[in-house]
């Protein structure tokens, strides 16, 4: 059992090193469920052969869902358990990283828990039941310290890992998935396309903390633990709004859902952004989703389209810098930059050689796959069979 100071060497070492610990992993032992030719874990059917409209992603609710079989507070991870002063150990990761090495956002706070996948013929089918933000802290961070101190002490065995075991089994431990959305501006005349880039700060952030990766990116998860929340906000597009007003817009996260429901309906950004989808100047995609290897977080990975005049209307006042980190541009002539252009160099520089999240470099090397159906589709056709307001089993108390 390490004492703090050990704990915070290895947390600092896993922090600096996550790119390298990720490459040392798969070239080591390369886990059975990788994506070929992408650093992510995912099942077969989890990865569709096409984008899917984001409209023909369904998703429904388990409220009665069994507790997964691991929690993080076995004895599978008193060896990188830290002890504190009075010689006691701290029950699970998070006690530790917030005794510790505390980031700036902290919070254990609901999150939808991701149940099962279904490879449906009209599009994806996801279940959901609740969880706890948390639970990533306590399992995915704690197997990639345990990783990480294995590879410092040159040890052979990481007992945490093997009690996971298949990290893509949904029953074996709580599985907490963030939406993690590629956001493409397309100029229709010249076909030119470029790409938000951020860097997430891991003073700011407590996962994938010092490495590039898309944005915005977000938990999926309610805008508040207050209960009428948690059927409001169960939509997959409904988080992707709120990630975009926050870390492209800069705005608060305080939307007032500790005392109503947000009405999204009355949003401007909304009513913009659904217009645009209806009009066909915004296109979200479903590209799938998969756990990163090293921590085995799992990400939900979509791709918004925006015409360059929709998109140049909307975030006129993009910010460079915001709760997680920076974003990331090019600099060129005028001295500006929005984003990183969408192309074949840049796509393989970026997911070979720089230190980029493995849900980032998955999607962008799909969206390069699959360039042709992203930027070519044909304005207002994809929205004529969408579902409508009953696509979903909403959540409820």
């Amino acid at each position: 059992m390490p004492d703090s100071q050990q704990w915070r060497q290895v947390r600092a070492f896993l922090n600096d090193q996550r790119f390298a610990l990720t490459r040392r992993l798969l070239a080591g032992h390369p886990p059975e469920h990788l994506v070929p030719g992408v650093p992510l874990l995912a099942r077969k059917h989890w990865i569709p052969e096409q984008p899917v409209p984001l409209e023909r992603v369904r998703l429904r609710w388990q409220p009665d869902a069994p507790a997964a079989q691991l929690d993080g507070s076995g004895p599978e991870l008193d060896h990188i358990r830290p002890r504190r002063e009075d010689g006691t150990a701290h029950l699970r990761y998070a006690d530790a990283v917030r005794e510790l090495a505390k980031p700036r956002l902290f919070e254990n706070r609901g999150c939808y828990r991701l149940l099962d996948v279904d490879a449906s013929t009209t599009g994806p089918v996801l279940t959901f039941g609740r969880g706890q933000y948390f639970d990533v802290i306590n399992i995915c961070e704690a197997a990639a310290h345990e990783y990480a101190a294995a590879v410092l002490s040159e040890a052979a065995d990481t007992p945490f890992r093997a009690a996971i075991g298949d990290p893509t089994d949904l029953a074996r431990r709580p599985v907490m998935a963030a939406t993690s959305t590629l956001v493409i501006r397309l100029d229709r005349r010249t076909g030119d396309a470029e790409f938000v880039l951020h860097w997430r700060d891991p003073e700011k952030v407590a996962s994938g903390g010092g490495l590039y990766q898309v944005m915005p990116v977000g938990m999926f998860q309610a805008s508040h633990d207050a209960p009428w929340n948690e059927a409001n906000d169960f939509d997959l597009w409904r988080s992707i709004l709120r990630e975009l007003s926050e870390e492209l817009l800069g705005n608060t996260e305080d939307y007032g859902s500790d005392k109503a429901p947000i009405d999204y309906a009355a949003w401007p950004l909304d009513q913009k952004l659904s217009a645009a989808r209806e009009d066909g100047s915004l296109r979200v995609f479903w590209l799938g989703l998969g756990m990163d290897p090293l921590t085995y977080v799992t990400d939900m990975l979509t791709v918004a389209v925006f015409d360059a005049e929709l998109f140049d209307e909307t975030f006129r006042r993009i910010v460079s810098t915001n709760e997680e980190g920076h974003r990331v541009g090019l600099d060129d002539a005028t001295g500006r930059s929005t984003g990183i252009p969408f192309t074949a160099e840049q796509v393989d520089r970026l997911t070979s050689t720089e230190p980029m999240q493995p849900a980032g470099a998955t999607l962008l090397r799909l969206a390069w796959q699959h360039r042709k159906a992203l930027l070519e589709l044909p304005a207002a056709e994809h929205l004529s069979s969408a579902a409508g307001p009953g696509r979903h089993q909403a959540p409820g108390r």
